[in-house]
């Protein structure tokens, strides 16, 4: 037992649960990074761009793995309005518009999409005009990606953001020593609410991203049935 242990003897449990929300967040890192290589797969299939797949650096930081990510997400941002520069520069400016209305069909703005996505890619293809309908005129880019952005980078800017990907391998006391440098009450307690606000708002930011991907990868697999 730690000598602080007998001063705090609630420690032990605060350090169990300082183990499960540090285990908790890194299934959250892991998830976005495996939706973002599915979004970027879909984008290099059916949008013809070139994005490189992202790999979890087991041996870095959590802000250097929230950073990887946000990397990723600001070109895929990128891609995408290339492609919505162009449909804007193709399209009519009442058929720009009509992609834009939350109230117009998706069907529709699909057709509408297929007028001229050969220009921009060089071949028509169904699933392409829903993957750009889905990822442009929807909020994916400019809501749910964002705010995905904004989470990881506060997470990698807190005192989370230094604590090592694997340093749950080292054992519960090595953690701690790695964490915090020390095991006393008013640490672990911060520690604890750390995870638990940026937990909070991960949880909520992840789960709208795989959704979001989840919904356009659907949509291709049915405009390519």
């Amino acid at each position: 037992m730690a000598q602080s242990d007998l001063l705090y003897p609630e420690n032990p449990r605060r350090r169990q649960e300082v183990n499960r929300l540090h285990q908790q967040l890194l299934d959250y890192l892991s998830d976005s990074f495996h939706v973002t290589n599915k979004l970027i797969g879909v984008l290099n299939m059916h949008l013809g761009c070139k994005l490189a797949s992202i790999e979890m650096k087991r041996d870095g930081t959590i802000k250097e793995n929230c950073d990887i990510i946000i990397q990723a997400m600001m070109k895929i941002q990128k891609e995408l309005q290339k492609v919505d520069e162009a449909l804007k520069d193709k399209l009519e400016p009442t058929l720009y518009r009509k992609l834009q209305d939350i109230k117009e069909r998706e069907t529709e703005k699909i057709a509408i999409v297929q007028k001229v996505i050969s220009v921009i890619l060089g071949e028509a293809t169904s699933a392409a005009s829903a993957v750009a309908v889905k990822l442009i005129t929807s909020n994916v880019t400019t809501g749910i990606i964002n705010k995905l952005v904004t989470v990881l980078a506060q997470i990698g800017a807190s005192l989370l953001g230094s604590i090592g990907v694997a340093v749950l391998g080292l054992g519960i006391d090595m953690i701690f020593c790695a964490i915090l440098g020390a095991v006393e009450k008013t640490q672990l307690q911060a520690a604890i609410r750390s995870y638990e606000k940026h937990l909070v708002e991960f949880k909520s930011a992840s789960e709208n991203y795989h959704h979001a991907i989840i919904e356009v990868t659907n949509t291709v697999k049915r405009q390519m049935k």
